[in-house]
């Protein structure tokens, strides 16, 4: 089987066989440390560290790295050691936390501040966090993208480098130190990010659209400018709300329908997109095997 196949699913099942484990071992310190040194030999936001691409100063040397070890660890004992490679890489550039886990602190929160206190683990404060249907929606696939689908498309693409690439960028963006960046260096950040996001929220809109309802996600999409060549994933999050009210209403439909009565849920929309996840995931992974039984993926 294709290294890069079971390298993804290895990745999947450590991260919820040893949670803890994993968690200790995305420790992103020595990068935030290495930012932190930049600025300081960089004096602040004056040269080439200051200005729009600084961003490649932290990236580059890293990532040649990581492509020298790749390149040399993929041909000895059958592959093995690149294996190896691969699946460290991935493991780390994962998460830093599993998204699952975080939805579930949410859904099984009994109380306000513990809830409160769980979905700023997704990105929302102060009045966004808030029990607001669509917000979370939103929150969680943003969350998706960063956190799972951004690494594994451009671990796809470019084995460990492009898993590392794009964490590395992403923290420069929302990490500890992404702070302490000069202006022009964070904006350039950005960029990077957004160019890196924008296949990948594309993609995930398709695949939404596959395992759920095509007409309405391919409406959303197009409305929100999901087929402008501008880079910006904006259309992603419509598309998630408008996907989860279509399939909440179904649902309720199916119920009427039945002459039951729909038991209540709590955070319905929370549950309903972390299933769409799921099922993006699924379908990503299947047309993966696919490309594998195939002999296009090596």
């Amino acid at each position: 089987m294709s290294i890069t196949l079971v390298a993804v699913v290895l990745a999947l099942v450590l991260g919820h066989v040893a949670p803890s484990l994993v968690a200790a071992f995305r420790r992103h310190a020595w990068y935030d440390a290495w930012l932190r040194w930049l600025g300081e030999g960089g004096r602040g936001s004056a040269g080439f560290w200051g200005g729009r691409y600084g961003i490649a100063l932290a990236l580059v040397p890293v990532l040649l790295v990581v492509a020298l070890l790749q390149w040399l660890l993929d041909g000895p004992l059958y592959g093995l050691p690149g294996l190896l490679f691969d699946i460290v890489v991935l493991v780390y550039a994962w998460g830093p936390r599993d998204l699952d886990v975080d939805v579930e602190a949410i859904i099984d929160a009994h109380d306000a501040p513990t809830r409160r206190a769980a979905i700023a683990r997704l990105g929302l404060t102060g009045e966004a966090a808030a029990l607001d249907g669509p917000a979370l929606v939103e929150a969680v696939f943003a969350n998706a993208l960063r956190r799972w689908f951004g690494v594994l498309f451009w671990f796809l693409l470019l084995g460990p480098v492009g898993a590392l690439l794009y964490r590395m960028s992403s923290l420069a963006v929302d990490g500890e130190s992404a702070t302490e960046l000069p202006e022009q260096t964070r904006v350039g950040a950005r960029a990077l990010v957004t160019a890196l996001d924008w296949p990948v929220a594309q993609l995930m809109t398709l695949a939404m659209a596959l395992v759920g309802n095509f007409d309405t996600v391919f409406s959303v999409w197009r409305e929100a400018g999901g087929t402008q060549f501008r880079l910006h994933t904006g259309f992603l999050g419509s598309a998630a709300r408008a996907s989860v009210r279509g399939e909440l209403a179904e649902e309720a439909e199916e119920y009427a329908e039945e002459g039951m009565v729909q038991a209540m849920r709590e955070l319905p929309e929370l549950r309903d997109a972390m299933s769409l996840v799921w099922r993006i995931l699924l379908l990503w992974l299947a047309v993966l095997a696919v490309f594998v039984i195939g002999g296009w993926v090596g």
